[in-house]
């Protein structure tokens, strides 16, 4: 027996992947570079340092304004020769102990303030307290308690990162949600099981965010301290650098400092930061 035939209106074409667009075309040469991050930063640069080239080649005035290429080639001379490595090693020798020690200050408050109400109270005080108060102005007491040499600038830098980082990590901690709560709760996890398992993991964004402004604060308090005892000690790394050529007149070498400062910034976000995060919070699903 013969099969009816279709209805019309059941009839269906077959349907392609290609139609819905699933088949993707190859990405062209441009749209591999425009993809890439780091392509983009670098032109970023490009553009930044041209401006300056031309800015300051129309200025004609190096006490005020060196070029870029003046700047690069001070920059070479003195890293050439030892200086500005020495100097560079100088202040992060020191900006890391200050910060490791406000790092552990900072998750030793926290995860009181998560453990206890007089904790949390004693968190909300003393960050509402000193929070808003400049690191740097601090630097007056510190030599009178520690004296002229690194004591004095590790105390402000401790200031400068532990009560960011704290704010970061417990605004991170609050935003867990319940229901990751019960399940370390259910796995009988507490103390600090339960915060290294539970409580870290889930708000690790917000804590690295906090890492980020802690160390953001710390370097460029560091520099300013330095520059400071650089009028009074008439040493240091490389913002007593920065301070001493600024005295002879040496602007391009001024320059070649601050461009140091600032390629250690870019450095320790692109490098440093940037490896936490891809291994962490974005393998994690994460956003960041």
């Amino acid at each position: 027996m013969a099969s009816p035939a279709l209805r019309p209106e059941y009839v269906r074409e077959q349907v392609h992947e290609h139609d819905f667009g699933v088949v993707k075309k190859p990405l062209t040469a441009w749209e591999r570079v425009y993809g890439n991050t780091l392509v983009r930063k670098a032109f970023i640069l490009v553009v930044l340092a041209a401006i300056w080239q031309v800015y300051a080649t129309h200025l004609d005035n190096q006490l005020i304004f060196p070029t870029f290429t003046d700047t690069i080639r001070s920059f070479l001379s003195r890293f050439a020769s030892g200086e500005l490595a020495v100097k560079s090693w100088t202040s992060i020798k020191v900006l890391l102990q200050g910060y490791s020690i406000g790092l552990v200050l900072a998750l030793v408050i926290t995860m009181l303030a998560m453990a206890t109400r007089i904790g949390n109270d004693l968190l909300e005080t003393l960050t509402a307290m000193f929070n808003p108060l400049p690191a740097i102005a601090l630097l007056p007491v510190a030599l009178i308690w520690f004296g002229l040499g690194n004591g004095s600038i590790i105390f402000v830098l401790v200031h400068a990162v532990m009560w960011p980082i704290a704010l970061a990590t417990h605004s991170g901690f609050l935003g867990v949600s319940n229901t990751l709560r019960m399940v370390g709760r259910n796995y009988g996890l507490t103390g600090f099981a339960y915060v290294r398992r539970i409580l870290i993991p889930a708000a690790f964004p917000s804590i690295l965010s906090g890492l980020k402004i802690g160390w953001a604060f710390a370097w460029r308090t560091l520099i300013a301290a330095e520059l400071v005892f650089g009028t009074t000690s008439g040493s240091g790394g490389l913002g007593w650098f920065i301070y001493e050529n600024k005295n002879v007149l040496d602007i391009p070498a001024v320059f070649a400092g601050l461009f140091t400062v600032i390629l250690i910034g870019l450095l320790v976000e692109n490098l440093i930061f940037r490896t936490i995060a891809s291994r962490t919070v974005r393998r994690w699903g994460m956003h960041s």
